[in-house]
Order: C-alpha cells, then sequence, then structure tokens
C-alpha cells in the first residue's frame, strides 16, 4: 500500500502523468503491468523478426522486415519511459512469449518464405490485438495514448505489407 500512495504522490507532481487525475488509485499498477506485458511482446517480436531475416531467401522481405524490427526495438524504449515513471523496472527481454512468436518462424522455415512471412503475420495480428486493448485501457495519460496509438499505427503498417507481400510471392 506504501508504494501505491508513493507512485499516485509521484504522479500528481508529475508533469507528465503516467495515469489521469481521475483514475482510480489501483490503475497506476494496471497500467504499469500492461505497458511491461507490452514490451515484453515488442522484445518476442524482435526475436521473431531475427529469426525471419536470418531465414528469408527474398531479399526485399529481409529488408523491409529489418526495418519493422527497428521499430519494434524503438517500441520498447518508448513504452520503457512510462514504466520508468511509475516505478517499475523495464523488462529487458521477452519472457516465455518469445517460445510462441520466435518458434512460429523456426517451424515455417522448413515451408520457406511464404510459410515464414505468415508466421510473421500471425504474430503481428497478436501485436495488434495488444496494442488494442492497450488503448482500451481506462485512465492512461494523453501522452501515453499517443505513444500506444503510433505503436499500433507502426503494428497496422507492419501487418499490411506482410499480407502484401505474401501475395506477391
Amino acid at each position: 500500500m506504501a508504494r501505491l500512495e508513493r507512485l499516485l504522490r509521484e504522479e500528481t507532481n508529475s508533469k507528465r502523468p503516467l495515469m489521469s487525475p481521475t483514475s482510480n488509485p489501483k490503475k497506476p499498477s494496471d497500467t504499469a503491468s500492461m505497458l511491461e506485458e507490452l514490451v515484453k511482446l515488442d522484445y518476442a517480436a524482435i526475436e521473431a523478426y531475427d529469426a525471419a531475416v536470418k531465414r528469408l531467401k527474398d531479399a526485399e522481405s529481409k529488408r523491409q522486415l529489418s526495418d519493422f524490427r527497428n521499430d519494434h526495438q524503438r517500441h520498447t524504449q518508448n513504452l520503457g519511459k512510462f514504466i520508468k515513471q511509475a516505478g517499475k523496472d523495464v523488462p529487458t527481454g521477452p519472457g516465455l512469449k518469445q517460445i510462441l512468436t520466435k518458434g512460429k518462424v523456426v517451424l515455417a522455415d522448413i515451408s520457406g518464405d511464404t510459410a515464414i512471412l505468415k508466421a510473421m503475420k500471425s504474430n503481428e495480428d497478436d501485436t495488434n490485438a495488444a496494442y488494442e486493448r492497450a488503448l482500451g485501457h481506462e485512465g492512461i495519460s494523453a501522452e501515453l495514448r499517443d505513444t500506444l496509438r503510433e505503436n499500433l499505427e507502426d503494428e497496422r503498417r507492419h501487418r499490411s505489407w506482410i499480407e502484401r507481400r505474401i501475395t506477391q510471392l
């Protein structure tokens, strides 16, 4: 309870609070936990993109997926600042999420580039859904909402490109 009270005091005195002033007292922790999960998911995506780039034969897909990987790296950083504001440690890796995201790509390698891209599309479906859920989270600040929206726009762009590329191969 003391930690929660400290977080709320810090939030009230901060120029850019993590939570809006009207949110209930349990939300800072809930929001930080949600952000931690997003960061872990982005780290899992980074590992999946690394695995995909290593296995793809198509040069254009390799180049584009490398760029998408960099977007996910940026997401870990831009969400990390909000986690720090909440007094929590920022995750430094994917945890168990990588088993699913990277595993799909490794298994798809048996079937070639189209299967790898389909695995990456599935991963992007998951990431899109997670960011959409995060935007529905109650009590988040306008700054955090803007960051989540920007990240979601990246995720939608990733998925759209992958969907188009699958039809081209």
